[in-house]
This record gives structure tokens, C-alpha cells and sequence, in this order.
């Protein structure tokens, strides 16, 4: 299994790597349309979109791929790649340097592996999350290959939470933090990851905006809380998760549930709303 895992992660790095490169000769040069939920698209997402997927086939033949541009219909196969080619699109459209490539393994539709590669960052965050999966291995998280870990301190208002758009309206209320908005639902939760932020909420992410992160948080020690009466994993054979939003909270510990789950309550209300987009 060891071995595996090794091949698992240099197969990601590379890609991305490989992927990246190309995308940041193409940041903040592009045209974007509209998806029909409003949020940006442009022929890099596309062009990243296959190159992946391609990868994939080649080196994991056996394992399915569902991806925020192409495949939305979950696989029955025991292994699965779940794949967002630009997280941040309108990032990269407008030429802020926050955005993406994101690449979760789900085993039995649950997440155990995920890579995520900041090009114009340059960081790249990965993690094992083995718990309940029978898989063997070690659970940890990285960024550029040093541990990382969450926050293990209490709130104090010179601490940070992520929001996301639709959550702003959380601020009418008194708010323990200092708050942040990314843009990038994947960099929001990975700031928990690193213990730069306490907690961060986002009320309309897809199943790509999390697989790959729901294994580096939790590897690093953070804490998902699903706003929804039940959690996004495991998936589930034959479902499309297209249009489906998964409003979460993270956390640094579980100990902050009591804290911030009461007041981002009305975030899972506006997942529902008819406009998704960013």
C-alpha cells in the first residue's frame, strides 16, 4: 500500500505541475462565458479539465472521474478522482493569483487523498485522511512537504475565519473573529489546515470544492461540520452531484462547534437559493 500512496502523490504533483505551468502563461488572459448557474467558465478550465482526466485514464485505468466540467455522475468503481481544473476561475480571469488545481482520490466514495496546487502561489498542499476506510497508512498533511497543522488556540478576535459571498450576511450579528473572504473555497478551508484561520464557512460548494481538501484538513487535524442534515460522503453511485451544494463549516477543533455552528446557520438557507454562482 505504501508504494501506491507514493505513486498516488507523484502522479499528482506532476500533473498539476505540468498543468499549472500552462495555466499561468494563460492567467489573467482569458475570456470567460457563463455557465447556466451564472459562475465563469473559459477554455482553460476546459483544456485542464482533459488534460486530467486523460492522465488518469492513462496511469489509473481502473479508476473512475467525476469533474466540475465534464462528468458529474458519480462511478460505481471502488477508486475515484474527483477533480476541479481551476479553483477560483474568476481569480484567474482578473488576474488574482489565488486559485487552483485541485484533485481529491475517494475510496468507496469517501475522500483518503487530496492534492491541491497553488501555481502563482506556489504552494501545493496534500494529505491522507485513512479513518474508517480499511486502507493502510498514515494520516498527516502537508504544504511543499512540511507538516502542517490547525489552530490549536481559542478565539480571541485577532483570530481569522473565511467567509464565503453568501455568508456575509452573517456579519449583522456579533462575530468572535476577525473575517476574510478568499474567493476560493478550496484556499478558505486550506487556511484552517495551516492554522492561519480558526474556522471558515461556505454555503454552496460542489462535491470538487471539497474532496480533495476534506483529506488535508482532517489530516491536519481540522474539524468538517456539513450544514445539511447529512454529510456529503460517501458518495453514492449513479447520483449526479452537478447541482447539488454541500454547505460546510471547518474547523480548527471540534471544540468550536458550539461556537460558530449557531451562527452560520442561516448559510445552509442560502444554498438554496436559485443563483449559485460566485
Amino acid at each position: 500500500m505504501e508504494q501506491f500512496w507514493s505513486s498516488v502523490l507523484a502522479f499528482s504533483e506532476e500533473v498539476t505541475q505540468q498543468v499549472g505551468a500552462i495555466l499561468s502563461q494563460q492567467f489573467g488572459k482569458v475570456q470567460a462565458t457563463n455557465k447556466p448557474d451564472g459562475s465563469l467558465l473559459t477554455e482553460s478550465d476546459q483544456w485542464a479539465d482533459e488534460q486530467i482526466r486523460s492522465a488518469i485514464a492513462q496511469k489509473f485505468p481502473d479508476h473512475g472521474v467525476l469533474t466540475e466540467e465534464t462528468v458529474h455522475i458519480f462511478p460505481d468503481t471502488e477508486w475515484c478522482w474527483v477533480i476541479d481544473p481551476i479553483d477560483g476561475t474568476t481569480n484567474f480571469t482578473r488576474g488574482i493569483p489565488v486559485w487552483g488545481i485541485s484533485m481529491g482520490l475517494l475510496y468507496q466514495g469517501e475522500p483518503v487523498f487530496g492534492y491541491v496546487h497553488f501555481p502563482i502561489l506556489q504552494q501545493s498542499f496534500h494529505g491522507f485522511w485513512l479513518e474508517n476506510s480499511g486502507l493502510e497508512g498514515e494520516n498527516g498533511a502537508y504544504c511543499n512537504g512540511q507538516p502542517i497543522h490547525s489552530s490549536p488556540d481559542d478565539l480571541s478576535t485577532n483570530h481569522l475565519f473565511s467567509l464565503c459571498v453568501r455568508s456575509a450576511d452573517i456579519l449583522g450579528q456579533p462575530f468572535p473573529c476577525k473575517t476574510r473572504i478568499v474567493g476560493v473555497c478550496t484556499y478558505s478551508f486550506l487556511l484552517v489546515g495551516i492554522g492561519a484561520a480558526l474556522g471558515a464557512v461556505e454555503a454552496i460548494p460542489k462535491v470538487w470544492d471539497l474532496a480533495a481538501v476534506w483529506a488535508i484538513v482532517q489530516g491536519a487535524g481540522g474539524k468538517f461540520v456539513s450544514l445539511t442534515p447529512t454529510s456529503p460522503f460517501p458518495l453514492q453511485p449513479g447520483e449526479d452531484y452537478g447541482k447539488k451544494p454541500l454547505p460546510t463549516l471547518v474547523l480548527s477543533r471540534s471544540e468550536l462547534a458550539s461556537t460558530f455552528e449557531p451562527l452560520v446557520q442561516s448559510v445552509a438557507k442560502s444554498s438554496n437559493s436559485p443563483n449559485l454562482s460566485y
